[in-house]
């Protein structure tokens, strides 16, 4: 594609340069309105220019891979209430054999669950229990942040749903969930096991340092911290009141292991003829409970319910008159107290959900579209959950889906310009997958790129240029695909500003109460500059086509 106008170019660029600016600074202090705002100047000043017409902005926003987007955060929302995120931190400090074991930990950890539930949503609800977990045992919390964040983003590059800019691959190029599986995962596993190593060889005294018992005493967390930890809401730009945290959780359990319930909306929202309006009332038999005023009553021979330690006699009987039978939901409340109905209603929900999950990921493996199957599987929670989903939905990040909107139509109007085509024509003699060089050259540009214009405007310049360069030449498109995959995500390590992982573990990091810790930009530079390069360049002829 050749150059535009003049004009357009300049106007495309000075658009362009407004979305990358606040997508990069979204504090600068002369327009200090954030990424998602951002996004949208940029694509109006497109339309405004002319640079784009309406029609063409319409047609440049990719509604399949916001579906799936979409999908992929309301699972993620729905399995940290399912507490999947409180059984990973309990595998972390199970058994812990010091500093580097626990290292160790987190970087596969950590790596296994963002390939599954997205790199940011792991480094939201991971973060400040690392933070815990470092001084329950007196560590130095900045090996385990930065083990955090770039094992999130190198275990991310192994699935599609693992990051943003997956998805878009995944999506333009029709690459079906296995087969981008089975062509990452062999890099993905020996670049966390790499990157790891690094850590350990450059906290080396760190890790190894006998920590004082007196000392640890006195600032470590206790254990019951640990276990009890609660998480925030799954997307940091989207963070919950504490009314809408108490809302959204449907259980927790006190220091004495007793059950209570905290639907504080659907109790606020209940009223005396709604409960009984929820009484079936045939005729035939009611249950009467002639205790507390309620309306069945359970009577065991020889001993009442709550007497002997809560014991239940195997014998019960029912006083019932001809007015009413006793319903469906009802029977599990004749033979459980109110402790264990509840836990017992907390397991079968738990199982559906994980049972939803790997539904989907089956699916997904199977190539059915990938969109709808987290659509169906975000659906399929909400009704199971059988309760207003309105709590769960708030903590959806719709500024992120605002902000991929925006820059799908910023994005297509720099394509426009002619600019991104003319700059490919230029280094795609030297940049050819089909040679050890031409790979070398190619990954250095993206790492480059996604470091300088973030990684899923990278990849949505790029994409289709690198798999057209790929055809013209001989080589496997699909292989293009992946390296371009695993270079721009694995890039997002070498900066603290190179991916959202690495600023939502900072930014969580710093926030958290009386852990916090500031993990700087030098800091991180200092070790990702040399894990990305060995990483990156490690992992690239592990991918395979």
């Amino acid at each position: 594609m050749a150059l535009a106008s003049i004009p357009k170019v300049v106007l495309g660029c000075i658009g362009f340069m407004m979305f990358w600016i606040l997508a990069v600074f979204p504090a600068v202090p002369f327009l200090p309105i954030g990424r998602t705002a951002g996004s949208l100047l940029g694509a109006m000043l497109m339309v405004i220019f002319r640079v784009v017409s309406p029609d063409q902005a319409y047609e440049a926003v990719d509604l399949p891979i916001l579906g799936l987007l979409f999908g992929t955060m309301v699972v993620s929302i729905y399995l940290e209430r399912a507490d999947m995120f409180k059984y990973l931190t309990q595998l972390l400090s199970w058994h812990s054999r010091g500093g580097r074991d626990l290292l160790c930990r987190v970087s596969f950890v950590t790596a296994i669950a963002s390939a599954l539930f997205t790199n940011d949503t792991c480094c939201v609800v991971l973060t400040e229990f690392v933070l815990k977990l470092c001084r329950q045992n007196n560590l130095p919390p900045q090996p385990f942040l930065l083990a955090l964040a770039t094992s999130a983003n190198i275990g991310s590059a192994a699935t599609p749903i693992g990051n943003p800019q997956n998805l878009v691959i995944a999506v333009q190029s029709k690459i079906s969930f296995g087969k981008f599986v089975l062509g990452i995962l062999p890099s993905m596993l020996v670049g966390v096991a790499v990157n790891t190593l690094i850590l350990l060889i450059f906290n080396w005294k760190l890790l190894s340092a006998e920590k004082d018992e007196e000392e640890a005493v006195d600032v470590a967390a206790s254990e019951e911290d640990i276990n009890s930890h609660r998480f925030s809401p799954t997307l940091l730009s989207h963070l919950g009141s504490p009314d809408l945290i108490a809302e959204t959780r449907s259980l927790s359990e006190n220091h004495h292991g007793e059950i209570v319930t905290e639907r504080t909306d659907s109790l606020r929202n209940r009223n005396t003829g709604d409960v009984d309006s929820q009484r079936v009332e045939t005729s035939g038999v009611e249950a009467k409970e002639e205790s507390s005023g309620a309306g069945a009553e359970i009577v065991n021979e020889g001993h009442s319910l709550g007497s002997d330690e809560g014991a239940v006699s195997s014998r019960r009987s029912l006083r019932v008159n001809s007015n009413r039978v006793i319903s469906a939901r009802e029977i599990p409340s004749l033979f459980l107290s109110a402790d264990e109905e509840i836990l017992w209603k907390r397991i079968v929900w738990k199982a559906s959900v994980y049972l939803v999950t790997i539904g989907m990921l089956v699916a997904m493996l199977c190539g059915l579209n990938m969109s709808w199957s987290a659509i169906t599987a975000a659906l399929a929670l909400v009704v199971l959950d059988f309760t207003d989903a309105r709590p769960s939905l708030e903590k959806v990040s719709y500024s992120l889906l605002v902000f991929f909107s925006g820059m799908f139509i910023t994005v297509d109007g720099f394509n426009e310009t002619g600019i991104p085509s003319t700059l490919w024509n230029a280094v795609e003699p030297h940049a050819q997958i089909n040679n050890v060089l031409g790979v070398t050259i190619f990954s250095l540009i993206v790492v480059v790129l996604s470091n300088v214009a973030s990684n899923v405007p990278t990849v949505l310049l790029l994409g289709s240029r690198v798999a057209a360069s790929a055809a013209a030449s001989g080589a496997s498109v699909t292989k293009a695909w992946l390296i371009l995959a695993w270079v721009s995500t694995v890039a997002g390590n070498l900066t603290l500003v190179g991916s959202a992982a690495n600023l939502i573990v900072c930014e969580q990091a710093r926030r958290a109460q009386f852990f916090g810790y500031n993990l700087s930009f030098w800091s991180h530079l200092r070790f990702g500059l040399l894990a990305t390069l060995i990483v990156v360049f490690i992992g690239l002829p592990l991918i395979r086509s």
